[in-house]
């Protein structure tokens, strides 16, 4: 920062973060526990996103120009998950898993048929390469438009587009049915 651009007192940043905070902390632990399948890790990557975020709140806002700042909040939870993932990849987890919540008998075959096709559904999610896996995320799971998608994951708005619409496609063929997400969902 230059020494002319004047810096906002520390009451007004922790006001304008807090005001961030509150807007977007259903978006970034909704987006870290789709990314990380655990909730006591989603917990501890929002938690993370946010002290790392307020560290360069001032920043961000200055080069944002106005724009939201929440495809920048996802950017760091992206990148704070990458980092849990390499890190666990070095040091491999114990065979059993407690976390694994035991099946409940289903009462309808509805019910049975829904949680198969929701099974299949995230199966293929999480055989999708990651960027077409995170694209997918933050488009359903967080509603992001493909504006945000490109701001987080540092790509032009038309290749965030492109990898929706290639992500939608290739987990059709995983799944193999065509009717995974209706039409007017992906026609941005």
């Amino acid at each position: 920062m230059s020494q002319t651009e004047a810096r906002k007192p520390k009451a007004q940043l922790d006001a304008e973060f807090s005001e961030l905070y509150r807007a977007h902390l259903r978006d970034v632990y909704s987006y870290a526990y789709y990314r990380v399948g655990d909730h006591h890790d989603a917990e501890d990557l929002t938690e993370q996103t946010f002290l790392q975020a307020y560290r360069h709140f001032e920043r961000a806002q200055r080069e944002s120009h106005g724009r939201p700042l929440r495809p920048w909040l996802i950017r760091i939870a992206h990148n704070l998950a990458a980092n849990l993932y390499r890190d666990r990849s070095r040091k491999p987890a114990s065979p059993i898993d407690d976390n694994m919540p035991l099946s409940a008998p289903h009462t309808t075959e509805q019910l049975v048929e829904g949680r198969d096709e929701l099974s299949r559904i995230l199966d293929g999610v999480r055989q999708l390469p990651d960027d077409r896996r995170e694209a997918l995320i933050m488009r359903f799971a967080l509603g992001m438009d493909n504006r945000e998608i490109a701001r987080a994951l540092d790509r032009s708005d038309g290749a965030a587009k492109v990898l929706i619409h290639r992500a939608i496609k290739q987990l059709e063929e995983i799944v193999g049915d065509n009717n995974i997400v209706s039409e007017d969902e992906h026609k941005e």
